[in-house]
């Protein structure tokens, strides 16, 4: 309940902002948006790096995916 209130009230605040200053704030959330996707992207290939170094990722052909499905 309180992170709604919350939320309700940070959407008063941009409203009492003119329309610039809400553009300004829309470009930095995109910005940041951008930013924590990339970190994400970044950790996620580090993930698959250490994975594939590991020997964890199963290589092969679709009919190797499935034969490999079929034996579990």
């Amino acid at each position: 309940m309180s992170q709604t209130i919350q939320f309700h009230q940070i959407l008063e605040m941009i409203n009492d902002l003119s329309l610039d200053e809400q553009d300004d704030l829309i470009n930095i959330i995109r910005h940041r948006q951008i930013e924590k996707r990339r970190e994400e992207i970044a950790q996620n290939i580090h993930q698959a790096r250490k994975d594939y170094q590991e020997g964890k990722v199963f290589r092969g052909n679709i009919d190797d995916i499935i034969a490999e499905l079929n034996n579990d």
